[in-house]
């Protein structure tokens, strides 16, 4: 018996996956600047989480996205 599923595939693009790691590194970095109360440091990784954020609309806008042709596997 086989079963077909019907996966959008969200998050398993170029942009998904460029843009979390930017946030990981930024909410990484705004966690250790505010255990040491470096305040600059935790608005700056917070800035950061933004640019990630937009870094990852304008590459699925650029079609790096999950629907486009550019982020598709082959066989998968």
């Amino acid at each position: 018996m086989s079963f077909e599923s019907v996966d959008p595939g969200e998050g398993h693009s170029i942009a998904a996956w460029t843009a979390v790691t930017i946030m990981l590194v930024a909410f990484t970095i705004g966690t250790v600047a505010f255990f040491l109360s470096m305040a600059w440091l935790v608005w700056a990784s917070a800035a950061l989480l933004v640019v990630g954020l937009v870094v990852g609309w304008v590459l699925s806008k650029i079609g790096y996205g999950v629907a486009d042709a550019k982020s598709a596997h082959e066989g998968h």
